[in-house]
């Protein structure tokens, strides 16, 4: 986990000295030295390379031992030496660390990149390789898996036979380690992918070893894997005072990134093998983005958390929006706005879509955007007010002006207010003019979601998974079977039906026309009940309308079917399936409306 590849041989001088100290161990008789291949000197020093030796006798080894010992001494915590333990792939704040652990007094082993840019920054350091008496070796795969590494880390200071062995064998101990791990995350999900190879070769080994290490032994060793802790080690350093909280906070970020890696490489690993979308085992990585004032009620507690699982890498969503202005996110903020947006994302002609409480109340399609936002409000006026406003394109001075100005179909004075305005961008003076409207309103810039992402949604002890429901009206077909075919331009409207009616909760009934919905009944637990809803809130604007509804309809005669028809719908969409599809089919018959089957089922609970 150090770095690059070091050289396997001591500097000269070194070389030199460790020369003359083993010529004083062993005498002339017992030892052949062959000065054509480097050994490497080690800080603890227990033998050089025996390929440096034709024979060696064990009492002249023993002799070494003895007198290596006495003049090059073990660094050691315990006699007084500080140690501090420094890999970082990721170098920010590098020198800020590498200074202020010197001016602290502490020895900085290190190796590679880190040890050069240590360097470089003027800060003394000690190779690796003088500890472990041993070349770095398979291209690097090999570098501080050595016990002069691991025991100086996990010895633990109140156990007297850790540290007599830590004597015996002359290691020193190390009180800090800093490490982060190779940047596998950022490599796998870079533009173009990456080689199978080259990913396995960015799996760190090493790495979380060690700060698996420092972390296990934390009441003794300080592990830090996040450059934004340097400071508070620093002043925890300089205190000296032995808080055990502070270390324990540490060592559970220590394992909480090692997991994260982890998790990264065993999801990345999954899709290699070309296995199925739903592994045997699901690791799900979460990263706090922020505490909320409360859940969906203040009584509860919440954060919000970012999913950092690599499938959701530049996927789009809300979680990933940027907050352009207003209040902080509630927890009833993120679930509406993700509505909003995820209902928006799916037109693609100009729309304006208003979510109340995670359920669209107004859509709308236009070429001229402000004629959308129109249509959207005048859908639920009641219900678009307080709601969450998202469009799907960007948002400029003249559509800011509509939003910020417009009146309530309702009485035409009260100006419509907001709680959200989500788009996927907006110009500098639309954002200007839209955050003028309200200190409150949060202005959120999104990316459309990606398709065929993993949906995941907890029950009581475990998780549901699922594909997104990605279907679009290109997807499937609509199927006439009645006797009256639709007109190109019921089918249009049938289709933006179908579409809405996706986002709506179950039981869902959408009315729409002229790519604009007129009324939607949702949430009830039988369908006739939705219907009822719907038909009231489209009004006179019902007749020849289209119908789209999320499952297929139990019953016909004298229920929604024949109430659909009555009121005058011109066209009904449903996925059909119903043992008494038959009765559908002669109710539209006899009424003269077109009854179109998709097959696909939208429910939404």
């Amino acid at each position: 986990m150090f770095g690059s590849a070091a050289s396997s041989a001591a500097t000269i001088s070194t070389t030199a000295h460790a020369a003359a100290t083993v010529r004083r161990a062993f005498p002339l008789n017992s030892v052949s030295y062959s000065p054509s291949h480097h050994s490497i000197l080690c800080g603890r020093f227990h033998f050089v390379s025996l390929r440096s030796f034709t024979a060696v006798s064990t009492k002249a080894m023993s002799n070494s031992q003895t007198l290596a010992s006495s003049e090059l001494g073990p660094q050691s915590s315990a006699s007084g030496n500080k140690q501090a333990l420094i890999s970082l792939s990721d170098k920010k704040d590098l020198t800020l660390l590498g200074n202020g652990l010197q001016d602290l007094g502490y020895t900085i082993v290190s190796t590679g990149g880190t040890a050069s840019a240590l360097e470089n920054a003027g800060v003394s350091v000690t190779k690796v390789e003088q500890l472990t008496c041993f070349p770095e070796m398979l291209d690097g795969r090999v570098k501080t898996l050595h016990p002069n590494i691991h025991g100086g880390i996990l010895a633990r200071r109140d156990q007297k036979h850790h540290m007599e062995a830590l004597n015996k064998h002359d290691i020193g101990t190390f009180d800090v380690v800093v490490v982060n791990l190779y940047p596998f995350y950022d490599k796998v999900t870079s533009t173009g992918g990456i080689a199978f190879d080259d990913g396995i070769e960015n799996i760190d080994i090493g790495g979380p070893a060690m700060i698996r290490a420092a972390a296990k032994n934390h009441k003794d060793v300080l592990v830090v894997v996040d450059s934004l802790d340097y400071p508070a080690l620093l002043e925890f350093l300089k205190g000296g005072q032995d808080d055990q909280q502070f270390r324990r906070k540490l060592a559970w970020k220590a394992f909480e990134h090692v997991a994260s890696y982890d998790s990264a490489v065993s999801e990345w690993l999954w899709k290699q093998t070309g296995g199925d979308k739903f592994p045997p085992k699901l690791t799900v990585p979460l990263s706090l983005k922020s505490s909320l004032r409360y859940g969906e009620n203040p009584h509860q507690k919440a954060a919000f958390y970012v999913d950092k699982s690599l499938s959701e890498v530049n996927a789009g969503g809300i979680a990933t929006a940027v907050q352009h202005h207003g209040k902080e996110m509630s927890y009833n903020n993120y679930l509406d706005a993700d509505a909003a947006w995820n209902c928006v994302s799916e037109f693609r002609n100009p729309t304006c879509v208003i979510v109340k409480h995670t359920n669209p109340c107004g859509v709308a399609s236009r070429d001229d955007i402000l004629e959308a936002y129109r249509l959207a409000v005048k859908a639920d006026p009641v219900s678009a007010f307080g709601g969450i406003v998202a469009f799907n394109i960007e948002v400029d001075e003249v559509l800011a002006k509509e939003i910020r100005e417009f009146r309530s179909p309702t009485d035409g004075e009260t100006r419509m207010f907001y709680e959200i305005v989500v788009a996927p961008k907006y110009t500098e003076k639309g954002l200007e003019i839209l955050r003028g409207k309200s200190k409150t309103l949060r202005i959120l810039e999104a990316k459309k979601n990606e398709k065929g992402k993993l949906s995941l949604r907890q029950v009581g002890g475990g998780w549901l998974a699922q594909d997104s429901d990605d279907l679009t009206p290109e997807d499937i077909q609509f199927n006439v079977v009645s006797e009256k075919k639709p007109q190109d331009s019921e089918l249009r409207d049938a289709e933006f039906a179908w579409l809405c009616v996706k986002h709506v909760k179950s039981n869902a009934i959408v009315i729409a026309k002229d790519n604009c919905m007129l009324g939607m009944g949702s949430g009830q637990p039988n369908r006739l009940e939705s219907l009822r809803i719907a038909l009231r809130k489209a009004g006179d604007e019902v007749k020849g309308a289209a119908l789209a509804s999320d499952a297929f309809f139990p019953f016909a005669w004298k229920d929604a079917v024949e109430e659909a028809c009555e009121s005058g719908i011109g066209v009904i969409a449903e996925p059909g399936g119903s043992i008494r599809d038959g009765d559908a089919v002669d109710c539209c018959n006899k009424y003269g409306v077109s009854l179109l089957f998709t097959n696909v089922r939208h429910f939404k609970h």
